[in-house]
């Protein structure tokens, strides 16, 4: 059955990215799965999001490793090099650094080292995000790490359509990619349509005429609520869901900065060097002349993620948040 006659449902994104990689690894003898837990003898991992996939295909295709980040990322790399297209989890997004060599220094480089002859189609999913009181070294949002890393293509879905159609693509890709995954979003259900999502493009969440807010992942929610909250205030709010941070849909972003003349840029990870800084500069250059004021940014609080539930609450933008910063750059321009 292929994805086009699939009927569209209503799926939480786990389901979603559980049925990506379904489909993808019917289609495809030469696409596995490897990482900790992801056989059906441990569950599917963590959060289940493998789960019933080594019955389904055999514990050849989908492997539970040891406990060892190089481990998984140096299998994925070399199953890569010789013509499978592995999906490699790492459980928590901080525990990339145990295999940052590992992923910029060869599954980054190995295309340009070898004169464009050898490519590395690994998709690394991972999961992040505050608010479960899970601390400061499982929390952290490290996208610009990877945005920063030429060879790395990164995407962060906000919704089990994104979900699906962008892990579709990620594994037909044939340079490495980083999927975020987002642990508040694991749960909440929307339709689903079964269609490959490109990387790169960017999604017009919902159109406005006086600010633009750029955003990706759980702060979509978040900036869809604070639209809507400044509707009913007069402001009208367009919202760009990035969808893939690296490549960034440069010209969608700067089409609609343009028509509002007013841009706010949104992320979990901590305000300093994030993503935002390089959108924000980006728009700057481009449009200095269009601007209504200058570009701002709202991100994590310099620190790590706090445990304690009242201050990792602060820690990360919230909605009300949005709409104050939003009402003061209405005002001041």
């Amino acid at each position: 059955m292929t994805e086009t006659q699939i009927q569209p449902q209503s799926i939480n994104l786990i389901q979603a990215v559980n049925l990506a990689m379904d489909h993808a690894m019917a289609a495809d003898p030469k696409v596995l799965a490897l990482g900790e837990e992801v056989g059906d003898r441990e569950e599917g991992g963590v959060m289940g999001v493998t789960k019933g996939l080594s019955t389904k295909y055999g514990d050849d295709r989908v492997k539970s490793t040891p406990i060892s980040e190089q481990a998984i990322i140096g299998a994925a790399i070399g199953a890569a090099i010789c013509g499978y297209r592995p999906v490699a989890e790492i459980m928590l997004m901080n525990f990339v650094t145990v295999a940052m060599d590992m992923i910029t220094n060869h599954a980054a480089k190995l295309r340009f080292m070898s004169g464009g002859q050898t490519h590395v189609p690994i998709v690394i999913r991972t999961m992040t995000g505050s608010g479960f009181g899970t601390g400061g070294q499982h929390s952290d949002y490290l996208e610009a790490w990877f945005a920063h890393t030429p060879g790395i293509k990164v995407v962060a879905p906000s919704n089990p359509n994104d979900a699906y159609g962008l892990m579709r693509a990620a594994i037909e890709d044939d340079d490495p990619v980083i999927f975020i995954e987002n642990l508040p979003s694991y749960w909440t259900p929307s339709e689903v349509t079964f269609e490959a999502i490109p990387i790169g493009k960017a999604r017009v969440a919902r159109a406005g005429t006086d600010v633009t807010i750029i955003t990706h992942s759980l702060m979509v929610g978040h900036s869809l609520v604070a639209a809507q909250t400044l509707a009913d205030a007069g402001i009208s709010v367009e919202v760009i869901d990035l969808r893939t941070i690296a490549p960034w849909d440069r010209e969608t972003v700067l089409a609609a900065v343009r028509k509002t003349g007013r841009a706010l840029i949104v992320h979990e990870a901590v305000r300093e060097f994030g993503i935002g800084a390089e959108i924000a500069s980006t728009l700057h250059e481009a449009l200095w002349d269009e601007l209504k004021g200058p570009v701002k940014r709202l991100g994590g609080a310099f620190c790590p993620v706090p445990y304690s539930k009242p201050l990792e609450t602060a820690f990360a933008p919230s909605a009300d948040d949005i709409v104050a910063t939003i009402k003061a750059m209405v005002a001041a321009h």
